[in-house]
């Protein structure tokens, strides 16, 4: 047990260094997390279209949709206009499915549940 908190203060004391020699702290990486999760995906569970909102407009953004399995069931580049973008998907069975978007303005990761 002594151990353990050896090697937990060895480990906090090396993130906490390079924390600090970064110039950043933890807190500061927290919220930048946070500021990029402002996606809304809905309806979910969808059944004809999914509905995205809080994204960064791009005229060419690689969007692809897998299934629980990571099969890609849908790929196709998109123009997202107004901060947002329309995805039909009523060819996709009921389930569970992950989508991410690619552009040179961002990189997102989502998850949708068709009905």
């Amino acid at each position: 047990m002594k151990a353990y908190y050896i090697i937990f203060a060895l480990v906090f004391t090396v993130c906490s260094t390079h924390a600090q020699s970064s110039g950043t702290t933890f807190s500061s990486d927290i919220s930048k997390i946070k500021v990029e999760q402002k996606i809304k995906v809905f309806p979910n569970p969808a059944t004809s279209v999914v509905n995205i909102l809080g994204l960064k407009n791009s005229s060419k953004a690689e969007i692809s949709i897998f299934d629980i399995y990571g099969n890609v069931v849908l790929s196709r580049k998109w123009e997202i206009r107004r901060n947002a973008v329309n995805i039909p998907i009523s060819s996709l069975t009921t389930g569970a499915y992950i989508i991410t978007i690619h552009s040179d303005e961002q990189h997102v990761r989502t998850k949708f549940y068709k009905k």
